[in-house]
This record gives C-alpha cells, sequence and structure tokens, in this order.
C-alpha cells in the first residue's frame, strides 16, 4: 500500500511532524486543514529533517497539498543562502535545485530560477515573497536585478 492510498489519522506531534505523517497529510489536507495547525507550521517544518519530503511533494504535480510544500521550499531556500546558512544546507540546496531545473515542471523550474537568482543577489530577498508565500501564490521569475 502507497502513502497516497493510506488514510491520514493526524500528526503525533504537529510541531515536529515525521516525513511519513507529512507525505500522507499531504495527500489528505483537508483531514487536517491547515489554519487549525499551530501558527507559523510552514515556517517550523521548512527545515533540514523534512525538506527532502517536502521536495518530493513539490515535485509531485498529483499532490493536493503541492502549493503548500512549493511555499515551504521558498521558504528553505531563503534560510539556505544566509550568510550563516551551513554548508550542508547551501549544497542540499543547490542539489535541490539542479534537480528542478532537470526534472521539475514549470512551477518547479520558476522556483529553481528563483533560488538561483537569491543566490546570486541574496539582498533581492523580499520576506513578503520568499516567507510569507508571495511568490507561490503569484509565480514570477524574478530578475536578477531590480529595475
Amino acid at each position: 500500500m502507497t502513502v497516497r492510498e493510506s488514510t491520514f489519522f493526524g500528526f503525533a506531534n504537529p510541531v515536529d511532524p515525521r516525513p511519513e505523517e507529512l507525505q500522507a497529510w499531504a495527500y489528505h489536507p483537508d483531514s487536517v486543514p491547515l489554519d487549525s495547525m499551530p501558527a507559523d507550521w510552514d515556517l517550523l517544518i521548512s527545515g533540514d529533517v523534512l525538506v527532502s519530503t517536502l521536495f518530493e511533494l513539490a515535485m509531485d504535480r498529483q499532490c493536493p497539498a503541492r502549493r503548500f510544500a512549493q511555499h515551504c521550499m521558498y521558504i528553505y531556500a531563503a534560510d539556505g543562502v544566509r550568510p550563516n546558512a551551513s554548508a550542508q544546507r547551501k549544497r542540499r540546496l543547490k542539489k535541490f535545485v539542479e534537480r528542478a531545473e532537470e526534472v521539475g515542471d514549470e512551477p518547479m523550474a520558476i522556483w529553481a530560477h528563483n533560488c538561483r537568482v537569491l543566490m546570486t543577489r541574496p539582498e533581492l530577498f523580499e520576506y513578503h515573497d520568499w516567507i510569507e508565500g508571495g511568490l507561490t501564490r503569484h509565480p514570477r521569475r524574478l530578475a536578477l536585478f531590480k529595475r
């Protein structure tokens, strides 16, 4: 039985979900609506522990919670370009970007492009776009230079 076919019964600890719980929820997001989750849940789960799961969900065109996963990937990327981000996180982000460029569809190609722009010019970071979901709600390719 695959995760998609399984039933989601909730999170043991919503503040620190296990990857398999997050994946099961993503295919049944109405079972626990986002507005019932802890405040800033997107920020809480957008770290190294769940990033591989979030990336897979963001890449899956059939995932009902795909846009949420893409939003979390924008948060992860913004955190990964900070000067004090770990070398491991920067390497991991680069691998996700490369994979999205290679096999991702348009939304993930846009995410990868925007990550490359931010890696090159971190001063172009805008909180609304990267953390509050602006680039997920209104997808667009960022310009390398502000006009």
